[in-house]
């Protein structure tokens, strides 16, 4: 599995809810909007991250899914922002992962782009809502503090 390359497609059921949230700088970032963000507890209490490539583990939190594209490089002051879309928000995923039988059942993010019913060490973002059109909607639980099994 692979992290996404490029602007996700997203739709959004009613209201969207967005928050600005600072980017971590430890190591650089590229963020491209549908990516999910959390904060690596183990790294920064404060910051978020893209979520891919991190192991999620107890006490990290799940914030939201990015809303824009946004990059920064390693050691750059800790100022730039990202809009977050966040919880109870309805994000509509590509995904032919789950179907109408999954409604209402814990969603994950293995990666960016694959969404998951199974848990894992990846962070839970929310819960079913609906499939239509190729799209899975997802109730976005943000912030969520991670209980990985």
């Amino acid at each position: 599995m692979t992290a996404i390359s490029a602007a996700a497609n997203l739709r959004i059921l009613g209201e969207k809810i967005t928050h600005k949230f600072p980017l971590d700088t430890s190591s650089a970032q590229v963020i491209y909007r549908g990516m999910h963000l959390m904060i690596d507890a183990s790294v920064d209490t404060v910051n978020v991250v893209k979520a891919d490539g991190v192991t999620a583990v107890d006490g990290d939190v799940f914030m939201g899914i990015a809303e824009e594209n946004k990059s920064v490089g390693s050691g750059d002051a800790e100022t730039t922002e990202i809009s977050t879309i966040v919880g109870p928000t309805i994000v509509g995923f590509k995904s032919s992962a789950l179907t109408k039988a999954d409604t209402g059942k814990p969603v994950y993010m293995s990666d960016s782009g694959t969404l998951t019913a199974s848990n894992g060490a990846y962070p839970r973002i929310g819960k079913l809502f609906d499939v239509l059109d190729g799209y899975c909607f997802v109730t976005l639980d943000s912030p969520y503090v991670l209980d990985v099994p």
